[in-house]
């Protein structure tokens, strides 16, 4: 779950008369339908509001804020306030068809134990993250020698909540230390567009902006 209030927002796109980021809409795409699912992190709720009317799923949340959760709450939503680095280890084994992370992964204290932990409660874990490995923080760093400020990470350094920075290929490496399998994979470039899946890794690490994961153990 968040540990920040929402580091989130990156490429937007209009659905349903409502803007929407992008890796939301795929990562609905992502869920069959009338799912049990958990978002951890779930900021204002706008993941699982998208699933319940899309997939018509049976939707729970987490988020460490108060302000989140009273927005969720505000929307309908069974939330609860909890923290993924301690909390996930309460719920019991399989729980749920899908366990989400969105954009927060970065932001938790432990991240290897936050990913094995959803892959026990839910029988497929899906996460997406921004891609520290992209083309512009690469050339940032090689040619202001500072760390970047961008569209997909906003804060300064000093005022990020993002504490655990990976590119793409850091988590499939971390997804193979733990034992996960990657049932399907996304990469969205800097324009909000899906990259092709025939691509290799190395590609994807240079020009995806953002990832989306889903695991399975």
């Amino acid at each position: 779950m968040s540990v920040h209030s929402d580091p989130r927002p990156t490429s937007e796109t209009v659905a349903s008369g409502a803007v929407t980021r992008v890796d939301l809409d795929i990562i609905a795409d992502l869920v069959a339908p009338g799912s049990r699912v958990l978002d951890v992190g779930c900021g204002d709720g706008a993941l699982l509001e998208l699933l319940q009317r899309r997939r018509q799923v049976d939707g729970r949340g987490v988020e460490l804020s108060q302000a989140g959760v009273n927005e969720c709450v505000a929307r309908g939503l069974s939330v609860i306030q909890g923290d993924a680095d301690r909390d996930l280890v309460h719920y019991p084994d399989d729980s749920f068809d899908y366990v989400i992370l969105s954009q927060t992964i970065q932001a938790t204290r432990n991240p290897k134990t936050v990913l094995a932990e959803l892959l026990r409660i839910g029988k497929r874990a899906i996460v997406s993250f921004p891609n520290f490995g992209h083309v512009s923080i690469r050339a940032s760093l090689m040619l202001r020698g500072r760390m970047p400020v961008t569209k997909n990470l906003p804060q300064a350094w000093y005022d990020t909540p993002n504490i655990h920075f990976c590119t793409i290929r850091d988590f499939v490496e971390l997804a193979n230390e733990i034992g996960a399998t990657v049932e399907t994979a996304e990469a969205i470039n800097a324009t909000g567009q899906k990259m092709a899946m025939t691509m290799p890794w190395a590609f994807w690490n240079l020009f995806g902006q953002q990832a989306v994961f889903v695991l399975r153990r």
